[in-house]
């Protein structure tokens, strides 16, 4: 083959022609670059910019936005909207709670009693399996499961939806003034779900002052396990007031207050940690307000039924079978004539006059530590227990519910309530302890003791202050 030399003339024509061809390929990486970036700017221009004759892409967005974002409906949207989720959950929990009471405790709680009976168990050992920690399992499940699987499930839904970047919008300049972070807005609307899901959800705020100010600050969100004892206790005592016909609107604005007392206790909470132990400037951050869109139904039931609600009661069941085995015990176990909750009932009763309250209600709160759904079963056992009343209930140490607004009423009178007690019962249920459930989750998530005890007696701390000077203008009224 003949060897092909180049001469000098031929390598600068090759370089002329490597340099020409490199030049058109800048030139159309360059172009190609310039038309990409026009591309863009158009599709921009023609989502957000209307020009005269067409119609702009996200129209019906900007004009939703205009209404569910503005000064003056915003806010009352958002309220109404909560208010209506909240209704679904409550109305639409009634009936499946009431099957599943009926199944696990009316039906196969007997049933349990009976096979224990069956097997020559000892009294004290079907006390405590029974009538303790599977009945205590059994109030938990049928109380909490039912409202959870409804709220979850629209909570993700608004979520999916878009809805819920507009509540932090809204709530974002307010959470900015008390030094919290705006996204506090949903990790409080997360917490009227369940507290410790509030507490996870914090996980979507940055800084980590502004994350511990959520966290702390989330109990003061009524948790589905404090809105029985809410309703049942307004229905009684605030709705009792009114004729019949206005009984029920009045009993849910008083429900409704008391939630709202929540949010305004967590701004100023939130406020206070922003002042002292948590000092710093609130920060800001881009919120993207993302397009309206049809939610994804399969993965919202998998996210709220799976992630959030089976998991949550699986953490309260496992905290509230030991809760049932001492509310047997205490009610059971007896020094001298009187059991030790009738001890206890007896001298921490003129500690809890002082706050408008009882040593009934002292006593469920600190047994309900790991379940808030069981408060009311316990204080009606204690109540029946202390009271020697005879005929109502299955036992001490067994508790029950009565099917009756009026029969349920008539227990609590004949206890000593008053007025008073019912009003202040609904204020410490909003400012008292997070269950053992949030409590464990508080730890996981700040893995600080330190913080873990802040967030846990600040609220008792706050309650009984609220109760007392409660208590105070009611007698100063008299």
């Amino acid at each position: 083959m003949e060897d092909i030399k180049n001469t000098p003339s031929d390598r600068e024509a090759i370089l002329s022609a490597a340099n020409a061809a490199r030049w058109d390929l800048d030139m159309d990486f360059h172009d190609t670059v310039i038309e990409t970036i026009y591309q863009e700017a158009s599709q921009i221009a023609r989502k957000t910019v209307k020009q005269k004759g067409d119609k702009a892409a996200y129209s019906y967005d900007l004009k939703i936005d205009k209404i569910v974002t503005s000064r003056w409906l915003g806010f009352p949207i958002m309220f109404l909207l909560l208010a209506l989720v909240f209704w679904i959950t409550v109305a639409g929990a009634n009936y499946p709670s009431q099957a599943l009471s009926f199944l696990l405790i009316d039906k196969l709680h007997p049933l349990l009693k009976s096979a224990m009976e069956f097997l020559h168990a000892p009294w004290w050992l079907t006390g405590v399996l029974i009538d303790g920690a599977y009945l205590s399992m059994a109030w938990v499940i049928a109380v909490m499961l039912p409202p959870m699987a409804i709220f979850f499930p629209l909570y993700t839904l608004l979520e999916d939806l878009g809805y819920l970047p507009r509540v932090a919008f809204n709530m974002d300049s307010l959470f900015r003034k008390v030094g919290a972070h705006g996204k506090q807005a949903l990790t409080m609307s997360m917490g009227f779900g369940c507290n410790a899901a509030g507490v996870v959800a914090a996980r979507v705020i940055d800084s980590p002052r502004e994350r511990l100010i959520a966290i702390i600050t989330n109990n003061f969100s009524l948790c589905n396990g404090r809105w029985p004892t809410q309703i049942l206790i307004a229905s009684i005592f605030i709705g009792g007031l009114v004729a019949a016909p206005f009984a029920g609107i009045v009993s849910a604005a008083a429900v409704v207050s008391v939630a709202v007392l929540g949010i305004l206790f967590s701004l100023l909470v939130s406020w206070g940690l922003n002042k002292t132990v948590l000092r710093g400037e609130a920060s800001s951050f881009s919120l993207e307000l993302p397009p309206y869109r049809p939610p994804q139904v399969w993965q919202t039931l998998y996210t709220s039924l799976i992630d959030r609600t089976l998991i949550v009661l699986w953490r309260a069941v496992v905290f509230a079978i030991p809760a049932g085995i001492v509310i047997w015990l205490v009610a059971n176990v007896k020094i001298g004539d009187l059991s030790i909750a009738e001890h206890f009932i007896q001298w921490s009763n003129p500690f809890a006059f002082i706050f408008g309250l009882n040593g009934v209600i002292l006593l469920a709160y600190i047994i309900a530590i790991p379940a808030n759904e069981i408060v009311i079963p316990t204080i009606l056992m204690l109540t029946v227990l202390s009271s020697k009343l005879s005929g109502i209930g299955d036992g001490a140490g067994v508790m029950f519910e009565l099917d009756s607004v009026a029969d349920t009423a008539n227990i609590l009178h004949a206890g000593g309530w008053t007025l008073l007690t019912g009003v202040n019962l609904m204020l410490f249920s909003l400012l008292h302890n997070p269950c053992s459930t949030t409590i464990v989750t508080i730890y996981r998530e700040t893995n600080s003791v330190k913080w873990t005890a802040l967030a846990t007696f600040l609220p008792i701390i706050l309650g009984l202050i609220v109760c007392f000077f409660t208590t105070q203008i009611w007698y100063l009224l008299q």
